[in-house]
């Protein structure tokens, strides 16, 4: 497999494995050198030439939008140690690697492959970052990732381990841990690291910072699917509780490390199209703009995925998230539109559509990126802001402080976190989140071309249960006695674009026959709501169902269960708590929601899947089972949580 091939085939297959996901650590797949990667810094078997270092070039200003995301990640990853630090670790031999002290003294034995050359610790250190063919080592094994730097999904951080071994990054970062990531490598095997610096078969270690250990404390309720990096969901019951999400139990999704950003030191770099560059302060923003608020919903593209994968029957790659990657805020900031006109755009000209640009670049401190339309960005309705602010707190250090972008309707990977970079260009970001993330693709596809589907913008409808109480039995008092049992039903429902809901329906037999659910009054602030329907809408049910609407428990095709000592209650309200005489029996209970398009959501996730688990928005069933105790219980199993993806 030639250099090009490879690279090929890490865009494909990496851009799903390479998210921020924890993966079980698989057996170790020790990568064989290629007998055809001999020759020193080749992979063809002749020397390579000597070109000019022009590494510096590409990387420095920001002439290019689509590398303002490398710029930013090669600036942020500084939180890692030097490769200068003392080589004071060691990790044990490598069964599948034999290089060991001779009986003689100060003879060492080297019994590997011959044919390969062997590099001293001190010439693979002058193959660093600033190199032009950077070297990384893995088990006693030497790389040359040259051609594999720009197929990487994340950039050019991984020129952080150029010069030295790459085994300490991948131990914090373990996605990378995968026999795929392994064979892919293995291709740019360019020989051995010299017996006489090994150590028990393998080269000292070096000690390197963990970036993670300077992000905030988080709320103990918050349900962690991932820790490093922190990807956590909100609890139910602080999703019922109020209509804005507190700032604390807010999800959380974050790609990698929390950046420390001092306010004092903050600057906005905004590119227009021509390369003019235009910076502001924080205080600019606050001091130089008109302030606006708007209350919008922030949902990850996987929530709900879980109930993707179990209804599909087939598992979907990426954080199983439940249904609390989404959350609900009023948010602060100044408009993207006025900052571009002050920073030299026509926006007149963007919003009549006669302008060559046609996307805005975001870029995090922290190397992630993504973009919106422009006609989205100017739109003076469309309330995109450059925020601050959160539930009137400075933004919390998760939720992207010291400034994020505010891209209501949209899905939440295009609102970036800990903004430092706005560039505009003629075509979308080039970033991996943008390109190789973020899509879907038809339930049969599972080799995708990434190129043929466009990137998620504005989020399909969406609802879910986050609240199921059961009550007493009661009887209708008509001729015919039919007993009844109290339920209590609420939750949530949002369209993206601005689409205001205007309807919940909800079935207590799976679907047979349907019922309104009541929208609760939001009591929203005019000056706070924006030009469109960007909050959530939450809805009540209080009800009952009829004993016959229960029947033998079983599955009945639900597609996600939910554990009932997490999301009910019991209580009699003065009803008769005594159930009726009977084995064990269950109904499902179903939500679905209708916005003012008359967009309603679709049956199955079956039809829906797709290999990314995104936009699972089918039907929400609960099972809820009757009991012969006096305390009924509303059902179920949690949804399982995910053992190997994550996105």
């Amino acid at each position: 497999m030639n250099s090009r091939r490879s690279a090929t085939l890490l865009a494909r297959r990496l851009d799903q494995l390479l998210k921020p996901r924890v993966l079980p650590a698989p057996w170790p797949l020790r990568p064989s050198c290629d007998s055809r990667h001999f020759s020193l810094g080749s992979r063809n078997g002749a020397p390579k030439q000597a070109k000019p270092d022009n590494r510096t070039a590409r990387l420095s200003g920001h002439r290019a939008p689509r590398i303002a995301g490398i710029v930013a990640a090669v600036a942020l990853v500084s939180v890692l140690m030097s490769h200068s630090a003392a080589l004071d670790s060691h990790q044990p031999a490598d069964a599948s690697i034999f290089a060991s002290s001779s009986t003689k003294p100060g003879k060492v034995v080297d019994d590997r492959d011959a044919s390969l050359p062997r590099f001293r610790l001190a010439e693979i250190r002058k193959h660093g970052a600033d190199s032009e063919n950077p070297w990384v080592i893995h088990g006693d094994k030497v790389y040359d990732i040259t051609d594999w730097i720009p197929a990487h999904p994340g950039g050019q951080v991984i020129l952080r381990a150029a010069g030295g071994s790459i085994e300490p990054y991948w131990n914090i970062f373990t996605i990378h841990k995968n026999d795929y990531v392994y064979e892919i490598l293995s291709n740019y095997c360019i020989g051995y690291v010299h017996a006489a610096d090994l150590i028990n078969g393998r080269p000292a270690q070096e000690q390197i910072e963990d970036p993670f250990a300077d992000d905030p404390a988080r709320h103990g309720s918050l349900i962690t699917r991932t820790a490093k990096p922190c990807n956590a969901e909100t609890p139910e019951d602080a999703l019922s509780a109020h209509f804005l999400t507190a700032n604390d139990l807010f999800y959380v999704r974050n790609h990698m490390w929390v950046p420390k950003v001092s306010t004092d030191e903050y600057v906005l770099t905004v590119e227009l199209y021509d390369g003019t560059v235009k910076q502001y302060t924080l205080l600019d923003l606050k001091t130089r703009f008109p302030s606006h608020k708007i209350t919008a919903v922030m949902q990850c593209s996987g929530n709900r995925r879980s109930h993707m994968s179990q209804g599909a029957g087939r598992p979907a790659n990426g954080l199983a998230w439940d249904v609390g990657a989404i959350s609900n805020a009023t948010w602060q900031g100044v408009r993207l539109s006025d900052v571009l006109n002050d920073a030299g755009f026509d926006v007149a000209e963007g919003l009549s559509g006669s302008s060559e640009v046609k996307h805005v670049h975001f870029s995090g401190l922290e190397a992630y990126a993504a973009s919106i339309p422009l006609k989205k960005a100017v739109d003076p309705q469309g309330d995109v802001l450059l925020a601050y602010a959160m539930n009137d707190e400075p933004l919390p250090r998760d939720h992207g402080f010291p400034l994020r972008a505010v891209v209501p309707g949209h899905v939440a990977a295009r609102s970036v976190k800990w903004l430092s970079h706005i560039a505009l260009s003629d075509e979308e970001s080039t970033s991996q989140w943008q390109r190789r993330d973020y899509k879907c693709f038809g339930p049969n596809q599972t080799r995708v071309d990434w190129d043929a589907a466009p990137a998620i913008q504005e989020l399909p409808v969406q609802s879910a249960m986050t609240g199921v109480k059961t009550g007493g039995w009661v009887s209708s008092g008509a001729q015919d006695g039919e007993t009844k049992q109290l339920i209590s039903l609420n939750g949530y429902a949002f369209s993206g674009g601005g689409r205001a809901i205007i309807r919940v329906d909800v079935s207590l037999d799976a679907g047979k026959s349907w019922t309104q659910a009541r929208l609760v009054a939001d009591g929203i602030c005019p000056q706070e709501q924006g030009h469109a329907a960007w909050a959530w809408k939450q809805w009540r049910l209080d009800t009952t169902i009829p004993l016959g609407a229960f029947s033998q428990a079983d599955n009945e095709g639900d597609d996600n269960h939910v554990d009932a000592s997490k999301r009910s209650s019991s209580g009699g309200g003065g009803a008769d708590n005594k159930a009726p005489a009977t084995t064990r029996r269950c109904t499902t209970v179903v939500v679905k929601a209708t916005d003012d398009a008359y967009n309603s959501q679709p049956e199955s996730h079956a039809a829906t899947w797709n290999l990314r688990g995104n936009l699972a928005t089918a039907w929400h069933r609960v099972r809820v089972c009757a009991d012969c105790s006096p305390k009924a219980l509303a059902a179920a199993q949690p949804a399982k949580r995910a053992g190997s993806d994550q996105g």
